[in-house]
């Protein structure tokens, strides 16, 4: 006789929710934890439209499909992050979509098709995806060749994917020559690698070749704000274009920093841009823009307190200098190309690009020869802090040399260098024996010490700058810069503005290379935000601020009232009139004369 016995479940050996021996309950461990999926992972483009950065290599793919010329090997090459094994997983469901209306090759995968999702899990018996690195052997190659000759199973290509395959041996490349030359028309290969210089050129020429592109940081912060408002999560512009630079265009470096980035506040706060900066060990970009206004201006010591502040606050001394050649290649080429070029926020574009229009192009080429070296020896110095005082000194001082070519010049004119004077050329023929010589060495002596320049005016304030133009009778610069000029802040050597809508493009680059023909020094013109009044704006507000002082005056009202259609045209003030003592004087002298 059997009987039924029902199994009771057994009891948790605690309660996470009833007190412990020392009157504290025990929080629960949250179950999600266990099956949370990484934002890489989790957001994986699942179409060709979700890739990011990499349309001329989808419009050919689409090109192609469309017309029916579909290679049979593919080769997908590019740095790590940029969609390389992932396109190759599109390209497999590509060549095997099927659908209850499409029975052909196609690259819209917005509705899965019968293929799609096996494919996707990795469980599909028609599409194989290796890795190179643990099938290097040509015995595991001719193993896996075997299997080509054999009809696929389901799908109607049988897909091979190899990742990294320039770690294949050469013996394996050797074995793979003759299927990719003669494949079976039921075969299909797609190739990944990071390292394309390593693949054999053979290989190469017998597949389809595309280039992924590193995505730029304006693509890659559009994904992470995509991603954080799906995830719920807050984070900062700034924050999210520091994430994007740190990627270096690789869009799966940018997810998982992201990740790592929203759990640096509590949940439905925001996270900060400090935050981020500290989390990936990064300065402070505006301060090490103004460290290198400070070495272009030739300031030493500013910078090295500048450059310890910020070593102070955790800022990596190699990643200074890296911000530093930044800087420059971007100071470079916003002197080039305009300070749109850049890709970083305005306020730092614009300082980038004043620094630009006051520098000349070889000093910024010089800078950037000195910074890599400095790079280089910060990297191998025992006290990496102690190299970057070194280096920002030897900057600092480079900045007030002349370039090759100005001294070159000044020598042939016989003008004294930065670095001393220049004594003059012996003469032809100069009797150099006995007391001839002495004399001949002892005159140049003589003129070592040069003349006294003549001192150029001194700039205390923004009016006197606006008071130089029109003394130098520039009319063009005066009408630009009373009109377009919003000042910030003014201190000798700098001047901070904010341009008002129309500005010229040029109109910084024009103002410092006269400012320093006129002045004999180097200013520094900032482009920033905030600004107040520009003199013609001022000159209008108080035009109308007048007028309006004038039409409220009763008298005006009633003369208006008594001349319906009369207007004011316009507004005179007259000189005040002069004391009648004054014209007083002349008379009682001219009677005093004619007393006899």
């Amino acid at each position: 006789m059997s009987e039924d016995f029902t199994l009771e479940p057994e009891p948790p050996e605690r309660d996470h929710a009833a007190a412990d021996m020392f009157g504290q309950a025990v929080a629960p461990v949250p179950e999600a934890s266990a099956a949370y999926t990484v934002i890489a992972r989790k957001y994986r483009p699942r179409t060709f439209e979700d890739l990011y950065g990499q349309e001329a290599m989808v419009r050919t793919l689409r090109n192609a499909f469309a017309t029916g010329r579909i290679a049979h090997a593919f080769m997908l090459t590019g740095v790590r992050g940029v969609g390389k094994t992932t396109t190759a997983r599109l390209l497999a469901r590509a060549l095997n979509y099927e659908s209850a209306t499409i029975h052909a090759p196609s690259l819209d995968l917005s509705v899965d098709g019968v293929h799609c999702r096996a494919i996707i899990e990795g469980r599909h018996m028609d599409v194989l995806e290796l890795d190179a690195a643990s099938r290097t052997k040509v015995d595991e190659m001719r193993e896996l060749l075997d299997g080509v000759r054999y009809a696929p199973v389901d799908a109607r290509y049988k897909v091979y994917i190899i990742d990294e395959v320039h770690m294949l041996s050469t013996a394996a490349f050797n074995a793979l020559l003759k299927t990719l030359e003669e494949p079976p028309p039921h075969a299909k290969f797609i190739f990944a690698t990071t390292e394309i210089r390593k693949v054999p050129v053979t290989i190469l020429s017998r597949t389809q070749r595309f280039d992924l592109r590193r995505v730029e940081p304006d693509v890659i912060v559009k994904n992470l704000e995509m991603i954080a408002g799906a995830e719920g999560a807050r984070v900062e512009a700034e924050g999210l274009m520091l994430i994007a630079r740190a990627a270096e265009g690789s869009v799966r470096d940018a997810q998982s920093m992201l990740d790592q980035a929203i759990v640096q506040a509590e949940a439905g706060q925001t996270v900060t841009a400090a935050s981020i900066r500290d989390m990936l060990g990064l300065a402070d970009r505006a301060q090490t823009i103004t460290l290198f206004e400070q070495v272009m201006r030739g300031e030493a010591g500013p910078a090295i307190e500048t450059f310890r502040t910020l070593y102070g606050f955790g800022a990596n001394p190699d990643q200074v200098v890296l911000d530093l050649l930044d800087h420059s290649h971007g100071a470079s080429v916003a002197k080039a190309i305009g300070p749109q070029a850049l890709i970083m926020p305005k306020e730092q574009a614009q300082r980038l690009a004043a620094i630009g229009s006051a520098v000349s192009a070889g000093a910024l080429s010089r800078i950037w020869q000195l910074l890599l070296k400095a790079y280089d020896e910060v990297r191998r110095a025992p006290d990496a802090a102690s190299a970057v005082d070194m280096a920002l000194i030897r900057l600092a001082y480079a900045a007030d040399l002349p370039g090759p070519e100005e001294a070159l010049k000044r020598l042939q004119a016989g003008e004294p260098l930065a670095g001393g004077p220049v004594a003059p050329p012996s003469g032809g023929g100069a009797n150099l024996s006995g007391g001839g010589a002495a004399r001949a060495y002892a005159q140049p002596q003589q003129q070592t010490v040069p003349a006294q320049a003549p001192a150029g005016p001194v700039l205390q304030s923004f009016a006197d700058v606006l008071a130089l133009i029109e003394q130098r009778r520039d009319i063009g610069l005066k009408l630009d810069v009373e009109r377009f000029v919003r000042p910030i802040s003014f201190r000798p050597g700098a001047i901070e503005y904010e341009p008002a809508p129309g500005a010229p493009r040029d109109l910084a680059q024009r103002l410092v290379g006269r400012l320093k023909e006129w002045t004999g020094e180097r200013w520094l013109i900032v482009q920033g935000g905030g600004g107040g009044e520009s003199q013609w704006e001022r000159e209008r507000r108080e035009a109308r601020e007048a007028r309006a002082e004038v039409e409220q005056n009763p008298f005006v009202k009633q003369v208006m009232a008594a001349f319906p259609g009369a207007e004011i045209v316009g507004l005179r003030s007259l000189p005040a009139p002069e004391l009648a003592a004054e014209t007083a004087a002349p008379d009682e002298t001219e009677d005093e004369d004619e007393t006899p």
